[in-house]
């Protein structure tokens, strides 16, 4: 695919995942998203052809206007989209599939210095939620969505949800709509309340059967309340 149609598909990409937008000419004043994916398409082809150094200075400018760090010899293919896009890294080795939607303040970066592939694969249609963390030289399946935050250490299937740090895949097999972010799993919520019920069951039991054990967490408890009241004098 030539470059003309490549930005074809990256502008045609953004009007359809963003209700934001009215028209191609807010592209040019709101989307540095889109400039640094289009400084790329230029910087990459340069890159591929020996000319390094030049590459690497386009890429610099446009990290100074749009706050994207895209290293020009990674491997991004059509329909990316990096909505808003502040604080956004990709490195040199990592190479991004077809629509794929990434958010503010994703990393995808490197855990290695030695030379080789040491970034991460995105396979097609994955979205990566604002200021999520992909590290290393691993794969995010098709269609899978990482939660706003996250940190993603290992492979993660197809058609899948990770999210926490490190991150766990919480739904294999499926995975819902891709801007429904305010219905992915609070893996630490969950832990609470599982420990907050089963730290009750285990005072049953003791209240059942341990009157000596009542009497010394009823006198704690006075102790630490004297001093909640001591503190608030």
């Amino acid at each position: 695919m030539g470059l003309i149609e490549e930005i074809k598909r990256d502008i045609e990409t953004i009007q359809k995942h963003d209700p934001a937008i009215r028209s191609k000419f807010e592209l040019f004043f709101n989307y540095p998203g889109f400039w640094a994916i289009f400084n790329y398409r230029i910087a990459n082809r340069l890159y591929r052809r020996g000319f390094r150094k030049l590459a690497r200075f386009i890429m610099g400018v446009s990290q100074i206007l749009t706050n994207i760090d895209i290293h020009p010899g990674a491997t991004i293919g059509t329909g990316i989209f990096i909505d808003h896009g502040i604080g956004v890294v990709i490195g040199e080795t990592a190479i991004l599939e077809d629509n794929i939607l990434i958010y503010q303040g994703v990393t995808l970066g490197g855990v290695s210095l030695e030379r080789g592939k040491r970034h991460p694969t995105i396979r097609s249609g994955v979205v990566i939620g604002a200021g999520a963390k992909v590290l290393g030289n691993i794969v995010i399946g098709k269609n899978s969505k990482i939660g706003a935050n996250s940190v993603v250490i290992r492979d993660v299937p197809d058609n899948s949800t990770a999210v926490g740090i490190p991150a766990k895949v919480v739904t294999k097999g499926r995975c819902h709509s891709p801007l429904s972010h305010n219905k992915l799993p609070d893996i630490d919520r969950e832990l609470f309340q599982y420990l907050i019920k089963r730290v009750a069951i285990l005072e049953h039991i003791l209240m059942k059967d341990n009157k000596e054990i009542i009497e010394q967490d009823l006198e704690l408890d006075s102790i630490y309340r004297a001093f909640l009241d001591s503190m608030n004098k």
